[in-house]
């Protein structure tokens, strides 16, 4: 393929350690960002509104991971395809799942808006929403959805770049869009009291401006990883491929956040103060969980893009590489975020009660907070070899029936903050054994069939 005028990575030569640092770093950063857009929002309504509008933006975090999550996982399909046809030097296949990942994109966006307004507070009260905090989380909810195309948009342009090894760009983009969400919060908020409306809206049009640039980044592009507006269409094959890897890892989104949505209903129960409590760790896991999230995507791009070459032998150097610093990135800020707990907290919410309540969360979770980043990297490069629905069974016995079988059993005889979080680290536990052996199978099975002349080896 021919060189773009981007600064892309060689995922199949070179160091290994130098290359995934190189292509992590910017989605790490990238992914402060997008937090970043949560962050702001509740900080913003945590300090300048009250604890109830904090809580009214927290009931919908599981709810919005929960609709995004299938939609996501495509976004991976889409990822791991155009680096299994970007590592083959395949050009007219790299253009045709390019054209098809934007035209599934699109009509995900478009009936992910029509169902985030329409069900709302269905929704809502599916999840036993307080009624104080009711008509704020229907609205903070109703006006993303509105936004929804747009993330979706700047979701599967940025995977289609990762996998040709551009990651600068999209972190330009998410810098940009965080500080006009910054800008636009506060404008809302203080000068023209919008309050929940405000903070959503400025997610919306902050949203919408990494989207236009990442589009027009992809329009722009000189290699076969090129949008062309007019082209833009399913393809049947690409469309099987894209789907085959990406449903399954979205499924695997949905069964994580079925889980912690039933964990949510169970946190609404002990009321609004421990809700509020609850929503400024989640946002603060959001940091760790992308500090390890950028080297999952590093192991299934690595590794498609290699698998596409033919480059089996790297495989296990790509896996061990990204372990290794998932490790460290999550356990180097779940250290920290536990020591100064207290000061971290109280960028949320000036309240006592609301600290003290999210230290408990924070004391229950993050000490083994890393394992949940290993199952992410060992899930990635299962995926980029091919094997997509071997690690949605696992996490779906794992995350999701375990984790619910807890908070049906030992949580509802010891009815306590702490027995509810703490069914996090032992599910992650369990999964982690579980992945490992799976991969080690599903490399064994690789091995097998590489003699094939179909870069896509099916399960």
């Amino acid at each position: 393929m021919k060189k773009t005028n981007v600064a892309t990575i060689d995922m199949c030569n070179g160091p290994i350690v130098q290359n995934v640092l190189v292509f992590a770093i910017p989605i790490i950063i990238g992914n402060f960002m997008q937090i970043l857009l949560s962050a702001v929002d509740m900080a913003v309504v945590g300090k300048f509104v009250g604890e109830d509008a904090l809580a009214a933006v927290g009931a919908n975090i599981s709810l919005i991971y929960l609709i995004f999550n299938l939609f996501v996982g495509l976004s991976i399909g889409a990822n791991i395809v155009t680096a299994r046809y970007c590592g083959a030097q395949s050009e007219q296949d790299v253009e045709e799942t390019v054209h098809c990942s934007m035209a599934i994109c699109l009509l995900s966006g478009v009936f992910l808006a029509i169902l985030g307004i329409a069900a709302a507070r269905f929704f809502l009260e599916l999840l036993d929403t307080p009624e104080n905090i009711m008509d704020a989380a229907v609205t903070y909810l109703r006006v993303c959805a509105l936004g929804f195309p747009f993330t979706l948009i700047f979701n599967f342009t940025r995977a289609i770049v990762n996998a040709e090894g551009d990651t600068k760009f999209p972190l330009y983009c998410l810098i940009l869009a965080g500080t006009a969400n910054v800008i636009l919060n506060l404008i809302f908020v203080l000068i023209f009291h919008l309050d929940v409306f405000g903070v959503a809206l400025a997610t919306v049009f902050s949203n919408g401006l990494s989207a236009v640039l990442m589009t027009v980044r992809l329009c722009r592009g000189t290699t076969a990883v090129k949008l062309r507006i007019r082209r833009i269409r399913l393809v049947k094959s690409k469309a099987t491929d894209i789907i085959r890897i990406g449903l399954p890892a979205g499924l695997q989104g949905i069964a994580f956040s079925i889980s912690n949505v039933i964990v949510q209903d169970a946190v609404n129960s002990f009321g609004s103060i421990v809700i509020a409590g609850n929503t400024a760790v989640i946002n603060i896991e959001g940091f760790l969980y992308q500090a390890m999230y950028g080297f999952y995507q590093a192991s299934g791009t690595f590794i498609s893009q290699n698998c596409g070459a033919r480059k089996y032998g790297r495989i296990k150097k790509v896996l061990r590489v990204c372990l290794l610093w998932a490790f460290a990135a999550g356990f180097g800020l779940s250290i920290i975020s536990i020591v100064f707990r207290e000061g971290i907290l109280g960028i949320y919410s000036g309240q006592e009660a609301v600290v003290a309540a999210g230290a408990i969360r924070i004391l229950a979770v993050f000490p083994l907070y890393f394992l949940c980043g290993l199952n992410d990297v060992l899930s990635g490069a299962m995926r980029g070899m091919g094997y997509s629905t071997v690690p949605l069974v696992i996490s779906l016995m794992g995350a999701c029936v375990l984790r619910i079988v807890w908070i049906l059993t030992v949580f509802k005889a010891h009815h306590t903050l702490v027995i509810l979080y703490v069914s996090y680290p032992v599910t992650w536990g369990l999964t982690f054994m579980a992945h490992f052996i799976a991969f080690h199978i599903c490399y064994k099975n690789l091995h097998k069939k590489k003699v094939s002349k179909n870069l896509f080896f099916h399960e």
